[in-house]
């Protein structure tokens, strides 16, 4: 299956794994014992970021770690910028309307 970034970023644990990896790179054990769910449900968490490109696997040793990649979130950027150029241009004609209609 073909995943992308959005799928990656839809689920409330992901954006909280992907929110943890940015201040430090953790093993996946130390990932799984933040949440309240089954490791097993945090490995599948982790592979969705992997095969979204949003993090790399270190091995070290026994230990796995996981490292962010964060490029492939400029995706994300870019489709939001569009909708916030959209809505500030028409926000800015409701202002200047709205300013309008109170000098009238």
């Amino acid at each position: 299956m073909r995943r992308d970034v959005f799928q990656a970023i839809a689920d409330p644990t992901r954006r909280a794994i992907i929110n943890m990896l940015a201040a430090e790179q953790m093993n996946l054990n130390a990932i799984a014992d933040k949440f309240d769910i089954s490791r097993p449900a945090i490995s599948k968490h982790i592979k969705i970021l992997m095969q979204c490109g949003l993090i790399t696997i270190r091995q070290e040793g026994r230990d796995r770690y996981c490292l962010p990649d964060y490029k492939k979130l400029g995706e994300v950027a870019t489709w939001v910028d569009q909708y916030r150029k959209f809505w500030t241009s028409k926000l800015d004609d409701l202002d200047r309307f709205l300013s309008s209609e109170e000098t009238k």
